[in-house]
């Protein structure tokens, strides 16, 4: 379980410091996909980076059953993100003198996982393992990414934005993937966004504005990557 307590983060200097963060907290199950909905602005993304260790809180704790990380060394911090968590943002980060092998590749390597190719065939890219990002389109792009973080075998995928560069036929496969990979692999999921569609999806529902949790729900009814509205 992670659980998130009392977590504030500011930014800027004293003359024009800007609070993003007032004292948020949270508790997530395990296994569970939560969506943090909220407009530009209202600080989800940085809540993101500081549950999932990128950056650290000026106050709070955030911890993963009960281990406190906001007040690990950098060292440690590096090691807790390489064995528990996997990221994909709206932008790929592919590299792209790398073919799609070698991307997912880098992620599996991390975790010592020699078994990484089935996670590239369960995102439909099976084949397509010798070609380059640039011989890719957007979706597919955004499916190496995906692949690339699922290979390190994380506990938690943190997902901010995913979808947000891809056209809807796209971006609806793309979330049918990862919601049947969490259906197979049971990690934990916290998701980025201002769409209020996706976040059917979802088993939990946080909403924020101006640096605070203003609600919590969860769906009673969760819809697939191609029941929801786009």
């Amino acid at each position: 379980m992670i659980q998130v307590k009392e977590v504030v983060k500011s930014f800027g200097n004293k003359e024009n410091i800007n609070k993003v963060l007032k004292g948020i907290s949270l508790s997530i199950k395990d296994g569970e996909f939560v969506v943090i909905l909220g407009a530009s602005g209202s600080g989800k993304s940085t809540l993101l980076n500081v549950i999932s260790g990128l950056e650290r809180p000026d106050s709070g704790t955030v911890s993963y059953d009960n281990r406190d990380i906001s007040g690990l060394s950098d060292k440690a911090l590096t090691e807790f993100r390489k064995d528990k968590v996997g990221f994909i943002f709206q932008q790929y980060y592919l590299l792209p003198n790398l073919n799609v092998d070698k991307n997912v590749r880098m992620g599996a390597d991390l975790a010592g996982n020699s078994d990484y190719r089935q996670v590239i065939e369960a995102v439909g890219l099976g084949g397509k393992l010798g070609k380059y990002p640039s011989e890719l389109s957007g979706g597919e792009q955004q499916r190496v990414s995906v692949a690339r973080a699922l290979a390190k075998k994380p506990e938690v995928l943190f997902m901010d934005e995913p979808t947000g560069a891809l056209d809807e036929e796209t971006g609806r496969l793309v979330l049918d993937y990862i919601s049947k990979l969490h259906a197979k692999y049971h990690f934990t999921i916290v998701m980025v966004t201002h769409n209020l569609n996706i976040a059917e999806m979802a088993d939990t529902v946080i909403r924020m504005n101006s640096g605070k949790i203003v609600e919590t729900y969860e769906n009673q009814m969760i819809k697939t990557a191609y029941e929801i509205g786009w």
